[in-house]
């Protein structure tokens, strides 16, 4: 069954800079778009960008410019740069990708098992 692997959270001062990966594993046919998202306790899960199986990105008007998803398909792997930290990035990210398993299955969502960033002075 498909699962996704995060790494490369932790802790970072104000202006810092960490790079997230999250790879694709396990029975898997295709995979989609394919993305981060973030939560902060007791707050709703936001979007942070995603990128799609071709080039088109999407991000969240309050990380453009300082973030940046790439992706390597033949390695099933998602990876986010994020440069010019700021306190309030501070959050579990979550890597998101839709995946199909089969030829004839269609695509399913699934959700990493989240890893913590946090910037603070």
């Amino acid at each position: 069954q498909g699962q996704l692997v995060e790494s490369g959270g932790g802790s970072v001062t104000p202006g810092g800079s960490l790079r997230l990966s999250c790879a694709a594993s396990g029975g898997i046919f295709s995979v989609n778009t394919m993305g981060w998202y973030r939560q902060v306790l007791g707050k709703r899960r936001e979007l942070v960008a995603t990128i799609r199986a071709g080039v088109s990105t999407n991000y969240a008007d309050s990380v453009k410019g300082r973030f940046t998803i790439s992706r390597d398909n033949a390695k099933n792997t998602v990876y986010l740069q994020m440069d010019s930290l700021k306190p309030e990035d501070t959050a579990v990210y979550y890597c998101y990708a839709m995946i199909a398993r089969t030829w004839n299955s269609g695509y399913a969502d699934y959700w990493g098992q989240g890893t913590q960033v946090t910037v603070s002075s």
